[in-house]
């Protein structure tokens, strides 16, 4: 059997707006929660592990805002990379105009409970310092670099391959400085997710394996075990979340 990989998988098929409403419209908890996670682990970095002003970056940032809102308090730049081309527009109509879509109001609420987010006007904030570039995870090198990052069920939803996988990883954690916080997502055991009319592939990872994957990379990793199952095909969710190391070539 032919295992599919990212080059192979159709992209410029993928639905933002269905990916959206079967995702997001209607708030899940198990989203909330990591939202509440990562709400508090950024915070909790910001005091002792963020320069001023820092640059931050999503990588595969698809048809969601809320990994880049939970950077918005540190950030005077953030950076949305994201490879289809139907993503890349949703994401572009999002960050002009009257502002982002009201779905995403939900998961500032729960960003909003910590101080650091309070002061913060979302909507103006986002179009100001958000920008959509077209690129790819395995095409990111280690020549840009970012002081917080998010990565968010990218590494292993976009390629049956677990060479892939690690490739991803690693690939996001070299496109951060040393001593930069991140969250990272993942799906675990999934065989794969339909988007709308098209399936897309995934590669099968638990926590041992994703512990493996960014241990070489982190200073500090705390692996949260989400437990509630979203849509048939998976058995839950890991968010890793922890600091970038001075390993493999950090500055």
């Amino acid at each position: 059997m032919t295992i599919e990989r990212n080059a192979d998988t159709p992209w410029s098929k993928f639905d933002p707006e269905a990916y959206v409403d079967l995702n997001y419209r209607t708030p899940l908890e198990a989203d909330l929660l990591i939202v509440k996670l990562v709400r508090d682990y950024f915070s909790d970095c910001s005091a002792r592990a963020l320069p001023a002003s820092a640059r931050g970056i999503d990588v595969g940032a698809g048809a969601n805002l809320y990994p880049a809102l939970s950077m918005l308090p540190w950030c005077d730049s953030i950076l949305l990379l994201e490879y289809a081309t139907p993503n890349v527009e949703y994401l572009k109509a999002q960050a002009v105009g009257g502002g982002y879509d009201t779905v995403w109001d939900a998961f500032w609420d729960v960003l909003s409970q910590a101080p650091a987010y309070r002061d913060v006007e979302p909507r103006g904030r986002f179009g100001d310092i958000v920008r959509v570039e077209r690129g790819q995870l395995l095409e990111l090198g280690g020549e840009r670099r970012w002081d917080i990052g998010t990565m968010f069920f990218v590494a292993e939803a976009m390629s049956e391959r677990p060479d892939e996988f690690r490739r991803g990883v690693e690939c996001f954690m070299n496109a951060l400085h040393r001593g930069a916080p991140f969250a990272a997502a993942f799906m675990t055991e999934s065989l794969g997710y339909q988007v709308g009319d098209h399936t897309f592939p995934a590669c099968r990872v638990n926590a041992d394996r994703i512990r493996e994957s960014l241990d070489p990379f982190t200073a500090e990793l705390e692996i949260h075990e989400v437990t509630p199952m979203v849509r048939p095909g998976h058995e839950g969710m890991i968010l890793a979340l922890g600091r970038r190391n001075a390993a493999v070539g950090a500055p």
